[in-house]
């Protein structure tokens, strides 16, 4: 979204295909769980009174317009891109099917996920998590717009601590804001470690894919 008040913008969709390419180019298989909360978002509506799951499905539409994006962005310098929908729209993407997706990260293509799961109710988070463990990745990496976990809320608390490291179990039991619980969960119950860095911060996501310790690591 950069400094726009919804949708693309498009020196932003640049330099993180720009970053990301530069990432892939050190040999890293990467698979991209994309939102669309610049865009839409159902839970958002649904509070204003928007049937819920008529809210998420719109959700994910936005979710595929931001694949779409970032796919054309990474193409335009020269690397292959597949965008993957848990939603079937066979004239702009291909199904999401975990071994086709391995294949294409096996191949060298920048992957990008989609629709989320492909249910109501389920958060980007929760897709993420999903999606890492199907295809076996390393690492779970969460680009947001804070540089990791706080004891409490940094735009509000001044003297708020970052952690370095932090459990999984510490992140639940204290309802730190990192990811939703149902996404935290999975990845502790998968031995899946997560990693919370700022994606405003210039070559953080190349920082992050080549395994340089920014941000938040949580671990079990």
């Amino acid at each position: 979204m950069g400094d726009l008040d919804y949708g693309i913008e498009p020196t932003v969709i640049q330099r993180m295909a720009a970053e990301i390419a530069t990432a892939q180019k050190t040999g890293v298989e990467i698979a991209i769980v994309i939102g669309g909360g610049n865009i839409f978002r159902g839970a958002g509506l649904a509070r204003a009174g928007m049937d819920r799951v008529t809210g998420d499905y719109m959700g994910m539409l936005a979710t595929v317009m931001n694949a779409l994006a970032i796919q054309d962005a990474l193409e335009s310098l020269g690397v292959y891109a597949r965008v993957m929908s848990a939603l079937v729209i066979h004239q702009v993407c291909e199904d999401y099917i975990r071994r086709r997706a391995v294949r294409h990260l096996e191949k060298g293509r920048v992957v990008l996920l989609a629709a989320g799961t492909g249910n109501p109710f389920f958060t980007t988070d929760t897709a993420a998590a999903l999606r890492a463990i199907e295809i076996g990745a390393d690492v779970l990496l969460k680009a947001t717009k804070v540089d990791g976990v706080y004891d409490a809320d940094p735009l509000s608390n001044p003297d708020a601590t970052r952690y370095d490291t932090v459990s999984f179990d510490k992140v639940l039991t204290d309802k730190l804001s990192v990811m939703d619980a149902t996404a935290i969960v999975m990845c502790r119950d998968n031995d899946l470690p997560l990693r919370i860095f700022d994606l405003t911060r210039a070559n953080a996501i190349v920082q992050a894919m080549s395994g340089d310790n920014i941000g938040t690591l949580v671990t079990a």
